[in-house]
């Protein structure tokens, strides 16, 4: 069901300093920050030959990051995300195995601009998923 894996989410306390690191250091392409409002952050894509890493700041009060941040304040993995060719037809397979999906089941369009869900954490061994349509 899932293909390959589109990006790994780094929340991140100090965007611009994230991502200096990746560009500066590591010598990685990155993208310029985009502020997300329907998901409350801003992000910045750092392009690999691979996959993406995805660096996550809040943006606004209620930030879902903006917790993940108060429980990690120095940051760390947030998420993974993997492709899937039907969003729905994806949902409706895993709710039929017992995966909970968050946000109410029915998808939200993403910041690549294509729908989006996410999975609990506690079905998939204490990793918040992502799934994407491609």
């Amino acid at each position: 069901m899932i293909g390959r894996l589109n990006h790994v989410a780094i929340a991140v306390p100090d965007l611009a300093a994230a991502a200096a690191q990746y560009r500066d250091m590591l010598g990685a392409r990155v993208g310029p920050a985009r502020d997300e409002p329907e998901h409350g952050v801003t992000v910045v894509f750092v392009d690999l030959p691979n996959t993406k890493v995805e660096l996550l700041h809040p943006l606004g009060a209620t930030s879902p990051i903006r917790g993940f941040l108060e429980k990690n304040p120095g940051g760390g993995i947030h998420h993974l995300c993997f492709e899937v060719e039907d969003i729905r037809a994806a949902r409706d397979r895993l709710l039929a195995a017992g995966a909970r999906v968050l946000g109410g089941g029915e998808p939200k369009i993403g910041a690549h601009g294509k729908p989006v869900l996410f999975l609990h954490p506690k079905d998939f061994a204490g990793t918040l998923i992502e799934i994407e349509q491609v």
